[in-house]
């Protein structure tokens, strides 16, 4: 079963808030739509869900046209950022509301209800109050709740970002596993790149209501089609090199880099693809920045750059002034422009 999109375009009067949008996704397969606030990633999730009402192009699903389907008929299951649950019910009285308006019988949604709260790991809160629930556990009443009538396609907006770091990110993980466990084709909005690329099998990066790439998630994190995406994906340097028998060359040295072929090539530096090292390029540190797990730096190296990001280890806290060496690490750097997965790709295209 698949949703294929054709030439979407979402208006609202004479703002166009999703421009020309065509992409697929298979079954069970997760997609995330990966932009900043204001891309038009939560307004196209909305058109797919039947929600909104000036929607031109094509929505199919497994070949059917969905544009006179009513939301309540598209078998679609949706989480919003704030979960929305049922004051009025408990766990599992939120999660049996759907079954009951689908006429399962009593028995049938007593053992879904079971089945679900294992499966989101919410098994002995099946009689609480959801007012007596942590934000990540409302959230997996809510994932549970729309999973509960086994929707064709789960539509997720946004549904970590109102929670702390540390909870979105061990519930990204939680919820990666129930995705993988249920095999429900999904797709996910979220403006985090770390959320899309945990949860995601491909992400299409959105920017002004239009797909600016899309394809597998490692191939648009280490491969950006443009300078625009790859600053989005957290590229803060872009240098120029060349490769030559699957080796790079580079003003900040050289590394093994095969699958390019030989030639020019434009990197994407995120912070991670420079680091302190014993040996390497001289770079005189500019300022010095504390974070969790390394310490983030902004360093002049002559000739260059006046400010390029690197990292280096807590033990090694440099102070500004000093002159320290730098390396490339290969995990850190992308290749611009060199995307085979763009919007017009015709694995995102029916």
């Amino acid at each position: 079963m698949t949703l294929s999109l054709r030439n979407v375009t979402v208006s609202f009067g004479t703002f166009t808030a999703v421009r020309d949008v065509s992409l697929s996704i298979s079954d069970g397969e997760v997609l995330g739509l990966l932009g900043p606030s204001g891309s038009g990633k939560s307004t196209l999730l909305r058109a797919i869900a039947g929600l909104e009402t000036d929607v031109f192009g094509q929505l199919y699903w497994d070949g059917a046209d969905l544009e006179s389907v009513p939301v309540h008929r598209r078998g679609f299951g949706l989480v919003f950022q704030e979960g929305q649950l049922f004051q009025h019910h408990d766990v599992a009285g939120n999660i049996a509301f759907g079954l009951r308006m689908h006429g399962y019988g009593r028995r049938e949604r007593a053992r879904r209800v079971t089945e679900l709260l294992e499966l989101v790991g919410l098994a002995e809160y099946r009689r609480s109050a959801v007012s007596e629930l942590s934000g990540g556990q409302a959230q997996r009443v809510a994932l549970a709740r729309a999973l509960a009538v086994q929707p064709r396609l789960l539509l997720l907006d946004e549904p970590l970002s109102g929670l702390d770091a540390t909870l979105r990110e061990d519930l990204a993980i939680e919820l990666a596993e129930v995705l993988r466990n249920s095999g429900i084709t999904t797709l996910l909005v979220t403006h985090d790149q770390e959320e899309a690329f945990t949860l995601a099998d491909t992400v299409a990066v959105l920017d002004e209501g239009a797909v600016r790439q899309a394809g597998p998630v490692r191939q648009v994190w280490s491969q950006p089609a443009d300078d625009d995406v790859a600053s989005f994906l957290g590229v803060t340097t872009v240098l120029g090199a060349t490769v030559r028998n699957g080796r790079l060359y580079s003003a900040l040295g050289e590394l093994e880099f095969s699958g390019a072929a030989d030639g020019a090539v434009r990197l994407g530096l995120r912070p991670m693809g420079v680091r302190v090292s014993d040996s390497g390029t001289k770079a005189e540190v500019r300022s010095v920045l504390r974070r969790r797990d390394h310490i983030r730096l902004v360093v002049r190296v002559a000739g260059v750059a006046d400010r390029l990001d690197a990292v280096t280890g807590l033990a090694d806290e440099p102070r500004p002034g000093e002159t320290v060496a730098v390396r490339l690490d290969r995990d850190g750097i992308a290749r611009i422009g060199s995307a085979s997965g763009t919007a017009s790709d015709d694995r995102f295209l029916e």
